[in-house]
């Protein structure tokens, strides 16, 4: 009987060690198992889905043993919602919640099991800091270097912006550039949006009024950039963005963001230091430091525009005739 007692014993300490130990401080524990990651992204584009890209690569290089499910919002805090409650349902070791929406929805879900966002502009005002679970990157980028690119340019005293009224990013980046436009004398004409699919009605219906258009890195908005970028060529204004990665295979003139890709990689990181036992609220948020500039040279000769040599010195990405991209 002592031999088939201790026989039970060993296998339950060695079925128990099998798990993943978990603690709301983060993993500390996995024993060769596979962790269960699920990734929330609010939209699929081209930016946020380089972040999922990136994420991924990190943590496969660094021999992170793991299996992914991602499931996409397509825009909806509602899905966002309940994309949460799945993963709760599912029992995921960690969550990754790749812009605002799905972020705050998995922090207000998940308690127990770290959180970490990807790229939230202001996690601040978003009510992701200070969280014992949850930490991650951000790409808040300064609106007043934005202006004053847009200034250089072109000159513009009327600069037209959409944003998501339903994002809370959408709000504090369209309050940030209001701002420095008031610093600087320039009116700021905005139009509000609540899904990508009003994103061409809300530019037709301000693009008369303007010198010139910017996106900020408002995900609905940049979900729906081609036809943004269709309504400024129709109308030859100038479009800048904040987002280098869905510039691309548009009208965008200028654009200077971060490299989401890298983005991605940051955050596999942070990722990393928790499945090594890094406190999450030791870890906070960790900002993109590194702008890059895409010059797209043969809009800017459409509009008659002459970029200034300084800044075409500097551009990471410069198209010259259609389908010539240099990386500098």
């Amino acid at each position: 009987m002592k031999k088939l007692i201790a026989i039970f014993t060993a296998a339950a300490l060695l079925f128990a060690a099998s798990f993943t130990v978990l603690s709301a401080n983060g993993i500390t524990e996995n024993n060769g198992e596979q962790l269960r990651i699920g990734i929330s992204k609010l939209v699929s584009h081209p930016a946020l889905d380089e972040i999922e890209r990136g994420i991924k690569d990190y943590l496969n290089e660094n021999g992170i043993n793991a299996v992914y499910e991602t499931q996409t919002a397509n825009g909806e805090i509602s899905t966002a919602v309940s994309i949460a409650q799945l993963f709760q349902t599912e029992g995921k070791d960690l969550v990754v919640g790749i812009a605002t929406p799905t972020a705050q929805a998995l922090a207000n879900v998940f308690t127990d099991i770290p959180v970490v966002y990807a790229t939230v502009t202001d996690p601040e005002s978003a009510g992701l800091s200070g969280l014992e679970n949850v930490a991650g990157t951000s790409d808040m980028i300064p609106a007043a270097d934005e202006l004053r690119l847009i200034e250089e340019v072109t000159g513009a005293r009327r600069i037209g912006m959409i944003y998501t009224s339903a994002e809370s990013n959408g709000i504090t980046l369209m309050e940030a550039m209001k701002t420095e436009c008031e610093k600087e004398g320039i009116e700021l004409i905005t139009s509000s949006i609540s899904n990508s699919s009003e994103v061409m009605m809300a530019a037709e219906s301000i693009i008369d009024r303007v010198d010139a258009m910017y996106v900020a890195t408002d995900n609905t908005v940049i979900s729906a950039i081609s036809a943004l970028s269709s309504v400024c060529s129709e109308n030859n204004i100038p479009l800048f963005s904040a987002d280098t990665t869905s510039a691309f295979g548009t009208e965008v003139l200028i654009a200077g963001g971060f490299d989401y890709y890298q983005s991605g990689l940051l955050t596999g990181e942070v990722i990393k230091r928790i499945l090594e036992g890094e406190k999450p609220e030791d870890i906070g948020t960790v900002y993109l430091e590194k702008l890059e500039i895409y010059v797209n040279l043969d809009v800017a000769e459409k509009l008659g525009i002459d970029i200034p040599e300084d800044i075409i010195s500097d551009a990471t990405y410069i198209i010259k005739d259609e389908v010539q991209a240099t990386r500098k």
